[in-house]
């Protein structure tokens, strides 16, 4: 497979009648993948919780539309869907506000994160990162598959969860996720410590999508689940975090990030080839029963590229118990 250097609108499925949800979609590479998604001519809704920022954005997406001939005509859109992740019981409220809304969802891109804190527990006892990176994507997701499956088999149909994770969860082993205390663990206000808890949070988007392609494929679901490493990329988050390490924070904002961090659209490439690659459309539709497979419940790096996550992401015992607890501590909370 030869290596790609960027996608284009022409690299992508048509997407007109299409409906996704990009998470965290205001800014940064949710922002940039709602872009592509809308000049392709998907419905798009907004994940995001500030209204005001998700207007902003709403509008500079809609002026930049026009100025392409075919996307003005592709009937692309964007809509807010006011969507707290802070605060799961907000998330189903979300998730349910959108059913009521919408007869179909072709395209879940869970995209917002927290890279920057606060990292200490909350009164639920959890950071706001594993709140924010698992459980609430989690409910997001497991709220929204009814819809998701019945849209799966809709002829022509080809429906797409797509997690954007991180390589660093590649520098962080777990040995359980039985009980409570597994996601609640703090391992320390300090760098280091706020790392390693982002590396388990995003360590869990990829043990979530592998069970959750187990399942579906069970079940004989067309949905295809695909876990996406963006690349170095230059978000508000990452800024935010270098600028709140001590002593070195400012010349890493000032001097590193510009060298080796790359742009919001180069960021956004490998969650849109996932969420809408021609690629994997032309993989699924194959008769060669190991290629109809080859996307799902894979991890991708820039762009397209399958690659072998770490140990823990590949190990079911851990897929089902971080599947398993998750659901526990949502029964736990009434969702």
């Amino acid at each position: 497979m030869p290596v790609r250097r960027k996608i284009t609108d022409d690299d992508l499925t048509d997407l007109r009648g299409k409906v996704a949800i990009v998470t965290g979609g205001n800014t940064g590479i949710g922002y940039a993948t709602i872009q592509f998604l809308m000049r392709q001519g998907a419905k798009v809704y907004m994940g995001a919780r500030n209204e005001d920022k998700a207007k902003a954005a709403i509008k500079e997406l809609e002026a930049e539309l026009p100025k392409d001939t075919n996307a003005a005509n592709s009937g692309g859109s964007v809509h807010w869907l006011q969507l707290d992740l802070s605060n799961p019981g907000l998330v189903k409220e979300a998730a349910a506000g959108f059913l009521r809304k919408e007869e179909r969802l072709d395209i879940l891109v869970n995209n917002a994160a927290a890279t920057s804190g606060p990292y200490k527990p909350r009164e639920d006892g959890f950071t706001e990162t594993m709140v924010v990176n698992h459980i609430s994507p989690f409910l997001f997701t497991e709220t929204l598959l009814p819809l998701l499956k019945s849209t799966a088999a809709l002829d022509d149909s080809d429906v797409r969860i797509v997690n954007v994770t991180s390589v660093y969860h590649t520098r962080v082993k777990v040995e359980s996720f039985v009980g409570k205390y597994s996601l609640s663990k703090d391992y320390g206000d300090t760098t280091s410590g706020n790392l390693y808890m982002y590396g388990v949070s995003k360590l869990a988007n990829i043990l979530y999508i592998k069970h959750l392609q187990a399942q579906l494929n069970a079940e004989s679901s067309r949905i295809t689940c695909i876990a996406v490493h963006p690349g170095t990329v230059s978000t508000d988050g990452v800024k935010k975090f270098f600028s709140s390490v001590r002593f070195f924070g400012l010349f890493l904002r000032m001097i590193v990030m510009p060298l080796i961090f790359v742009s919001w659209t180069q960021g956004a490439m490998n969650s849109v080839f996932a969420a809408a690659g021609k690629d994997v459309a032309a993989a699924r539709e194959s008769t060669n029963e190991a290629r109809k497979r080859m996307y799902e419940g894979v991890y991708l790096i820039p762009i397209g590229k399958i690659t072998e996550p770490s140990e823990n992401a590949k190990d079911k015992r851990l897929q089902k118990e971080l599947y398993e607890t998750t659901k526990e501590v949502l029964r736990d909370i009434g969702l």
